[in-house]
């Protein structure tokens, strides 16, 4: 049986993570290279990639008990990664706090690819984050999601760009 966590030490944990750390993981050269990876992957499908990297979750959240899936869906539509034209848009969130990453892929998207293909993509972020590789881990995560979705959705001509390629860092 899994224990609840203790909210006080979960709340301490988020307030006390700080943007030096998520920096030092994610580098601007790194961001760089990942909104790079993420148009090129553009250029062969329909889908629309969206990275988001949290250092830690809001105290609210933390203290009340927000799970990591439960974040990145709020994500998914506060930034409006649902409102594509083909219902195409693909969020991986990392939470830094948490070491935790969660793949929320739009209804267009999550008819064709199953939970168990993303949790493998997760997986990727998850073992190189605990080596320290998350410049390398993300890269490859980002590299099989455009995989996937070459594979599903392949491109059909020029279309316009719905969502920044570039990583976004709360």
């Amino acid at each position: 049986m899994i224990e609840p966590q203790n909210p006080v030490r979960r709340a301490l944990r988020h307030l006390l993570s700080t943007r030096t750390e998520a920096e030092r993981a994610f580098p601007a050269a790194t961001l760089a290279a990942i909104g790079e990876a993420i148009a090129a992957g553009e250029r062969m499908h329909r889908g629309e990639v969206r990275l988001i990297v949290e250092k830690a979750l809001p105290l609210s959240a933390a203290w009340s008990g927000v799970t990591n899936r439960q974040r990145a869906l709020a994500l998914f539509a506060d930034y409006g990664i649902w409102d594509t034209e083909e219902n195409c848009g693909v969020l991986i969130y990392v939470n830094l706090a948490e070491h935790k990453v969660d793949i929320v892929a739009d209804r267009g998207i999550d008819r064709r690819i199953d939970a168990a293909t993303w949790q493998a993509v997760c997986a990727t972020l998850t073992q190189g984050f605990a080596r320290g590789d998350f410049h390398g881990a993300t890269l490859a995560a980002v590299g099989q999601v455009n995989d996937l979705l070459r594979r599903h959705f392949p491109a059909n001509g020029g279309r316009a760009n719905e969502l920044p390629d570039q990583p976004l860092m709360l």
